[in-house]
Parts: structure tokens; sequence; C-alpha cells
């Protein structure tokens, strides 16, 4: 199947990618906001997507499991700012 984009759909999808790992961390920075103000349930799932996230940017398992052990949102908000740095 080859298909063939105008221009303009072209460039969104160029920007898309692009612009893929700003988005990422962007929603690993919304989500550690949300760990803040999470209690119970929500928490859980929480971190849930926090853990997928963070394997998206190509962080190892051990410390994906270590700061999930911690459970300390702002010793994941460091861990988010050193990958902003980057």
């Amino acid at each position: 199947m080859d298909r063939q984009f105008s221009k303009n759909v072209q460039r969104k999808i160029r920007d898309f990618y692009d612009n893929r790992e700003a988005v990422g961390l962007q929603r690993l920075q919304e989500l550690v906001t949300e760990l803040y103000l999470a209690e119970g349930k929500k928490r859980e799932k929480t971190w849930g997507m926090i853990e997928a996230a963070l394997k998206k940017t190509g962080m190892k398992e051990d410390r994906i499991a270590h700061l999930r052990q911690q459970d300390d949102p702002q010793l994941l908000a460091k861990v988010v700012a050193e990958l902003m740095a980057q």
C-alpha cells in the first residue's frame, strides 16, 4: 500500500515524529502533578502510566522499579528534570 499524502499532511506527520520526545516528556511532567494529588486506586493507575512513559524514554527497568518502590513524587520530579536537561 503506497499512500501519497499532500504536502500539508506530510509536514504534520514529520512534525509529529520530530516532537514526539518533547510531547512524551511533557506528559511525564503532567503525570508527576497527577501523582502528587492522587490517592488509592488512582495513584496505582497513575504509576502504571508513568512506568509506560518512562519505558518509552529508554530508562532501565531497575531504575523504574526503584522509583515505583520509593513512591516519591519529588524524586520522580527530579528524574523528569534530568530527562528534560538531556
